[in-house]
């Protein structure tokens, strides 16, 4: 089973490879770095029927990431790294622009050409042979770039990302839209169907505080 067969049978995919840099104190044989991430809807399916996610216990998507990668870097030879964990913490957002098929956005987030503002990622395969995907255009440039205006309490825009202000927010009575996925991100035109309502009721929590 190649790597991507395997990726997808999780709700997983490569969302973008780069070369690693001596900086990156990654394993001497590494000539690629694939950047893993959710491939859409089926993703948030694979792991809510997952023993992490049902179990009550703490950390359940990322227990459920280093279990799956874990798994599936071995028999291709990989390293699994991952974006949590730290310190050390592994630079995904540097990986990430120096691949050229991720680029960031007017507000500063990242955007995919794909899965727009809600690209993530759940780890990285360090790769023994060199495997390249080539460069892809940011979406931004031809776009009315609605997200420098989506944020209704200003909070993330071209200036910068406020983030007391946009938690207090997401926390209040007024911001029950966000809790469902950030508005900004929402804005974007790229793949507004590749994150499910649930899933960013997910993470929004998480970013809140209130589960990890």
């Amino acid at each position: 089973m190649s790597l991507s067969e395997g990726l997808a049978r999780h709700g997983l995919e490569i969302v973008a490879t780069c070369t690693p840099t001596p900086e990156d104190a990654l394993p001497v044989s590494t000539e690629t770095l694939a950047l893993i991430g959710p491939n859409g809807p089926d993703f948030w399916h694979v792991f809510t029927h997952s023993p992490e996610y049902q179990d009550g216990a703490a950390n359940p998507l990322n227990r459920w990431s280093v279990r799956i990668l874990t798994a599936l870097a071995g028999p291709h030879n990989a390293t699994a790294l991952f974006p949590f964990g730290g310190p050390p913490w592994h630079p995904f957002i540097r990986w990430a622009v120096s691949s050229d098929q991720i680029h960031q956005s007017p507000v500063g987030l990242l955007v995919h050409p794909r899965h727009g503002l809600f690209v993530s990622f759940r780890g990285a395969f360090a790769l023994p042979e060199v495997s390249g995907r080539g460069s892809t255009p940011s979406p931004c440039e031809p776009c009315p770039k609605p997200c420098l205006t989506a944020c209704p309490v200003g909070a993330l825009t071209s200036k910068g990302y406020d983030v007391p202000t946009c938690k207090a927010h997401v926390a209040s009575p007024e911001g029950a839209a966000c809790r469902t996925g950030c508005l900004v991100r929402r804005a974007c035109p790229v793949g507004p169907t590749l994150r499910l309502p649930q899933q960013s009721a997910f993470h929004m929590k998480a970013f809140l505080g209130d589960a990890s």
